[in-house]
């Protein structure tokens, strides 16, 4: 399965983006309003120049407390996020994304934001392809 199978069994492609001088906090709300784990920090919703998870935001609240909140999204995101074109497949991003301990990948063409993936959407993707991989062994030894 491919990157651009994924976003279109998503259906909602759009991507949530803050620009980079957004509170922490206002990044937080976004999150939780959303219901969504991460966010791209982008100056014009096109190049992901960072990416700022809930993880990002609990650590640094661990490590620095509450003042952290009110810092700007560009001084806790992770810059230059791992990327993904829609070509790659789902073993590789997952890959990817094991690897390197995180659970959003943002999805880029011509250096372009085209999505987001994340490692739940990724799972899911293959979970379905094994099933109807299974499907079509049982008919086959079925004789179906």
């Amino acid at each position: 399965m491919l990157v651009h199978q994924i976003l279109k069994s998503k259906g909602d492609t759009s991507v949530i983006t803050v620009t980079p001088g957004t509170s922490v906090t206002e990044a937080a709300q976004i999150l939780a309003e959303r219901r969504i784990g991460g966010v791209i920090v982008s100056t014009d919703g096109r190049r992901a120049e960072g990416i700022l998870s809930e993880r990002d935001i609990v650590r640094s609240l661990a490590l620095r407390g509450a003042v952290c909140l009110n810092e700007s999204v560009d001084q806790m995101m992770t810059r230059n996020p791992v990327c993904c074109t829609k070509s790659e497949t789902a073993d590789s991003v997952l890959q990817r994304m094991t690897n390197g301990r995180f659970r959003h990948m943002p999805v880029v063409e011509d250096e372009e934001l085209v999505g987001i993936v994340t490692i739940g959407d990724v799972v899911k993707a293959r979970l379905e392809e094994l099933s109807m991989e299974k499907d079509a062994l049982e008919g086959m030894i079925m004789g179906h």
